[in-house]
């Protein structure tokens, strides 16, 4: 068996080399993303997740007993998540280490190892794109845009920092599948894996799914493309729908996580084109028609037997829910929102991905793009497209971006050691510059400066939404006795992570019962509130006066308890805890 490409060994200790830099300088500040969580609620949850599968929770349980009303909701998350962090804590605690040492490890270790695959990933696929050696440009850009995507940071456990990775990889590893005979195999894995894990990454797996259609279509010789992307992908959904769905819950569809609706689109469409590439005669006519006929009969399954999983993923959500929620989480903002109200954000995720497909478009004026520039350029453009939607999908197109970017620093350096010259030198540093995200966040801040713009809306700031991140910020509230809390939103996750505390509220769209009647609570009258506080047998509230959710609250009902607690005024059923005046966290017993 070969391996894939040349210098992948050298790859890999660039990647490696890079990896220790930044962990080196997280470690150096003190490991700031673990001092203050801020606004990670996910991360948060999902180390609470972990706690309680090491607790003795089922494996098929995902039900988050702490939170929301009583017997709590179902998760949407995928367990494959959870399973490395449980393994790097019970080798750490098989060690002798404590249980906070343990996490704390699992914290670092976890993100910084898919920090360095992510960039080892990206400077292969960046060598393939270019046909050439562009290995310093994609490292130094690939550990850039990374770092400052802040996904990769210690902490974060959540799952886009493995679905980025994932679908990086299936994306190179289909650049590779005509020189290295188990990339189209290993493709399908990755992509059928970063589908089991979140459903965000629907777009990009089906693109790549027909890419592969379509490679197969043109080419002949891209049978073996098409028949190994195709069993890799139905044999992963399999592997994962009995591994991870208790046979009871078989036949439950779940349109927002995975079950019987992704399995079955996955191995139908994955087997159908598996076993195109196997039977079907080698003519272009033939294989269209073979591919348009699995076209046909998957849609028609996803149309008869799942059409509640057609809508919008949001279609059915509350409006008060959409309102106070969702229209003020970040990564699901669109563009235009983002451009008005986030301009840093809007700089730093949007240009370097635009300059990307500038270049493609470009080269197209010379030449035809050849396979592995037109597989990027895809599904560049498409994580563009999703971006443009949620702010989300940007994520993909920063990361993305740097191929075509690193192939045009490295045509430009070619070019200057041909022919030196000072206009050569200063388009280098110029293309340097503008590959960097960090470049155009600082002109995106300097242009707001200028102008004395101020954010618009309470929320719009991201880097300030939630004030109450840091561990210390809890301590009165978990020395208490355990109770449901009334708080936020935004403090859900902190409290179930720093507390022994159930939650009423938190960011989650199935916590729907949960976030109702925070909602009722909060914006209600103190009359109304104290009915809601009695129905789901509250004992504490917890206030957070710097909580941009709370300060919204706060002045769509200047009547409600959230506004009167903001104001300092306490109702008589209320009584301040005295010992937590003025602190981040204050904190009222119902009498």
């Amino acid at each position: 068996m070969t391996v894939p490409g040349t210098g992948w060994k050298n790859d890999l200790l660039l990647a490696l080399s890079a990896t220790l830099v930044v962990l080196t300088i997280n470690a150096v500040s003190g490991f700031p993303t673990l001092r203050d969580y801020g606004a990670d609620n996910d991360s948060m949850l999902r180390l609470v997740e972990v706690r309680d599968l090491l607790a003795g929770q089922s494996w098929f349980d995902l039900h988050q007993y702490r939170m929301g009303t009583a017997g709590g909701f179902v998760m949407h998350w995928s367990r494959l998540v959870d399973t490395p962090l449980v393994l790097i804590i019970m080798a750490f605690d098989a060690l002798g280490a404590s249980t906070a040492t343990a996490e704390r490890a699992a914290q670092i270790i976890w993100p910084t190892l898919l920090y360095g695959l992510t960039i080892f990933v990206l400077i292969r696929g960046s060598q393939r794109f270019a046909s050439a050696d562009v290995a310093m440009p994609a490292v130094i850009l690939s550990t850039a845009a990374l770092f400052f995507l802040v996904i990769y940071s210690p902490g974060v456990i959540d799952h886009h920092n493995v679905q980025l990775l994932l679908t990086a990889a299936s994306l190179w590893l289909l650049m590779e599948a005509t020189s290295w005979r188990p990339a189209a195999l290993l493709s399908g894995i990755c992509a059928g894996l970063t589908l089991a894990v979140g459903m965000e990454t629907a777009p990009y797996v089906a693109v790549l799914g027909i890419c592969a259609a379509v490679l197969f279509i043109l080419d002949d010789k891209e049978r073996v493309t098409a028949r190994g992307f195709g069993l890799g992908f139905a044999g992963v959904a399999c592997l994962v729908f009995v591994a991870t769905i208790r046979p009871a819950d078989w036949g439950i569809a779940q349109c927002d996580a995975f079950s019987s609706f992704q399995f079955a689109i996955a191995a139908l469409s994955g087997l159908g084109l598996a076993t195109a590439g196997m039977l079907t005669a080698s003519t272009a006519r033939a294989r269209l028609a073979s591919m348009l006929m699995l076209a046909v009969v998957v849609a028609a399954v996803a149309i008869v037997v799942f059409p509640q999983c057609l809508a919008s993923p949001y279609a059915a959500m509350d409006e008060r829910v959409r309102i106070y929620w969702l229209n003020d989480v970040v990564e699901a903002q669109p563009f235009w929102s983002v451009a008005v109200h986030q301009p840093k954000l809007m700089a730093a995720r949007y240009v370097t991905p635009f300059i990307a497909i500038l270049l493609i478009g470009l080269q197209l004026r010379s030449r035809r793009l050849r396979r592995e520039e037109m597989l990027a350029a895809v599904l560049l453009i498409v994580a563009f497209g999703v971006s443009l939607w949620q702010v989300r999908g940007s994520t993909f197109s920063v990361a993305l971006a740097v191929l075509p970017l690193s192939a045009w620093i490295a045509k430009i350096r070619l070019r200057a050691s041909a022919a030196p010259s000072w206009r050569v030198s200063t388009g280098i540093v110029m293309a340097w510059l503008v590959s960097l995200n960090a470049t155009w966040a600082g002109v995106a801040v300097a242009a707001q400066s200028v102008v004395q713009k101020a954010p618009q809306r309470v929320n719009s700031d991201a880097d300030h939404a939630v004030t109450c991140g840091k561990p210390a910020d809890f301590r009165d509230l978990a020395a208490m006795p355990a109770t449901t809390v009334l708080a936020s939103s935004n403090l859900g996750s902190g409290i179930l992570m720093f507390t022994n505390h159930r939650a009423l509220a938190g960011p989650y769209h199935r916590n729907v019962g949960g976030n109702l009647a925070m909602l009722d609570a909060f914006m209600g009258t103190p009359d109304a509130a104290r009915a809601v506080i009695e129905r789901e047998h509250v004992g504490l509230i917890a206030i957070c006066s710097g909580n941009t959710e709370e300060i919204s609250l706060g002045l769509d009902a200047p009547k409600g308890l959230a506004a009167e607690l903001l104001r300092g005024d306490v109702p008589q059923w209320l009584e301040l805890d005295r010992s937590t005046a003025g602190k981040p966290i204050e904190i009222y017993k119902v009498r």
